[in-house]
């Protein structure tokens, strides 16, 4: 059968990135309580395309993931980069993995156990020469405005907040270690489920800890500064403001 994908394309431009997104794939992660947790993946997989090309090989991206079926992680992720820059002949690959996590929490005073859910994010590129791979975690938390508690007579406005942090590192780290950070930065953690005393828990504390997106960002990156595991990191915060039809938003990286 002819190949159209390997016959020469004439108009001379390089394709930075050409494969496939959105393959929704059975994935087992790494769970520091249990052991391990099957979650279900969306993947996007790319790989550079020379100008003399047509096009790239759509079926082979499915292939390679077939091929490590069972074994996706943090640990085979360049491996499944390297072959797929093989069987592609390209010069470089690209993949991203998105995950829901879940870990069980306990509701501050009343001990109700839930699952929470944050979301996942491994990214790398492999070309041959050079490999980079990073982590990311997004995390809901709660936060309170300083200033409108500073200001106000009674209460002061809080929202819920994303803050996502990712990170290159040296070593195996552990999910949790970063959830925890965010959640120990922001005003008060989110949960699943809590009870009216857990509620009165929650909202207080979190009214005698205000912050501002900044104080967020700032600190998680003074605990993340801590860390000689971490080589580079960026973090950022939104805040879908209660009082406001705007986000407040604030980002920073470590070079």
């Amino acid at each position: 059968m002819i190949d159209i994908q390997n016959q020469k394309d004439h108009r001379k431009i390089d394709i930075n990135k050409v494969g496939v997104k959105n393959i929704k794939y059975p994935v087992v992660v790494l769970d520091r309580a249990r052991g391990t947790q099957p979650v279900n993946a969306t993947i996007n997989m790319y790989v550079n395309l020379p100008h003399h090309f047509k096009g790239t090989h759509m079926s082979r991206f499915v292939e390679v993931l077939n091929e490590f079926k069972g074994q996706i992680s943090m640990k085979t992720f360049q491996a499944i980069l390297e072959k797929i820059r093989q069987k592609l002949h390209a010069q470089s690959a690209h993949m991203e993995i998105e995950f829901p996590y879940f870990l069980e929490k306990k509701a501050p005073v009343s001990q109700a156990k839930s699952f929470m859910e944050y979301h996942c994010l491994f990214t790398g590129e492999n070309n041959g020469s050079q490999n980079d791979f990073l982590v990311g975690v997004i995390v809901p938390v709660t936060t309170v405005c300083p200033c409108s508690r500073e200001i106000s007579k009674f209460g002061a406005h809080n929202q819920r907040s994303i803050v996502t942090v990712k990170v290159r590192f040296k070593k195996f780290f552990w999910i949790e270690d970063i959830i925890k950070i965010v959640e120990e930065s922001a005003s008060g953690e989110v949960y699943s489920l809590l009870k009216r005393i857990d509620e009165k828990y929650v909202t207080e504390k979190a009214y005698e800890n205000p912050k501002f997106v900044e104080d967020v960002v700032r600190s998680v990156a003074v605990k993340l500064n801590a860390d000689d595991n971490l080589i580079w990191y960026s973090v950022e915060a939104e805040n879908f403001e209660s009082i406001h039809n705007h986000s407040a938003y604030a980002y920073l990286e470590k070079g």
